[in-house]
């Protein structure tokens, strides 16, 4: 029986937890650790799951799941690499940390696989990049794949494409929430109650993305069937032209490119 252990019972790591445990996992196949000891109570409690410390679990387990922020690697790292057994799968959720950071504090030839998750997975509808470390297989890969499956949908990528990943997908719902945001504003504006305008601002963005992937076109074909000559979208879209916002956007996500860089340089 496959045993993981999750280094980190945070947002991410206990929607992990919580999307394995609906896809069928065993809750005694899953072992959380966590720097906060009221954390580990509260999920041993919630969801059934053992608890204990990194080097406990990390000992225990067939796949060590790392979910820390990167500042917190440093400490995580050695003590996980001092007690994995050999041909343990590290698997890495922590943002702007290259495989080869995670290899050199594990056993030589440890298998390692990054991954750029984003937080839609909270309701099984994430998107997740995964890379390869030098030792990790397809093997490797396709048990990564089927776990995080178990929260939305998997891409494998070269990993010199994660910082372009985590402009995208990784800070994207804070871009689509944004726009959200300012939608919702501009229906205030024009005298809706928010209530009403937060409902169909909502909606809409929900049924268009649904529309976009169930229908497989093209996003400028969709637009332009919404958008009749010389009527109200068209108007609308001539202002967001008029303003860059497009640009805008590509710029916002080089910046975050950029920014994923020198996190994964510091």
């Amino acid at each position: 029986m496959t045993k993981l252990a999750v280094i980190g019972a945070g947002v991410m790591g206990e929607t992990l937890i919580a999307g394995l445990l609906r896809a069928g996992w065993a809750a005694d196949q899953i072992t959380a650790a966590d720097r906060h000891a009221a954390r580990l109570v509260e999920m041993e409690a919630s969801y059934g799951i053992h608890k204990g410390s990194t080097a406990e679990a990390a000992a225990s387990a067939d796949t060590v799941v790392i979910v820390v922020k990167p500042q917190d690697a440093a400490e995580v790292l050695p003590e996980v690499g001092g007690a994995i057994r050999p041909g343990t799968l590290v698997v890495s959720l922590c943002a702007g940390l290259v495989t080869s950071r995670i290899e050199d504090a594990m056993p030589a030839g440890t298998p390692v696989v990054r991954v750029m998750p984003n937080t839609p997975a909270q309701v099984d509808e994430g998107m997740a990049a995964i890379s390869a470390g030098a030792a990790a297989t397809q093997e490797h890969l396709d048990h990564v794949t089927e776990l995080l499956s178990a929260v939305g949908k998997v891409v494998t990528v070269p990993e010199k494409y994660q910082d372009a990943v985590t402009a995208i997908s990784g800070s994207g719902p804070a871009y689509l929430f944004f726009v959200v945001e300012a939608m919702i504003d501009a229906g205030v504006m024009l005298g809706l109650p928010r209530d009403i305008a937060t409902t169909l601002v909502v909606q809409t963005m929900y049924g268009s993305a649904k529309l976009l992937s169930d229908s497989g076109l093209h996003p400028t074909v969709l637009r332009e069937r919404v958008t009749s000559p010389g009527g109200t979208t068209a108007a609308a879209l001539r202002e967001l032209e008029d303003h860059r916002v497009k640009a805008a956007f590509m710029t916002a996500m080089e910046a975050a490119r950029d920014r994923s860089r020198a996190l994964a340089s510091s």
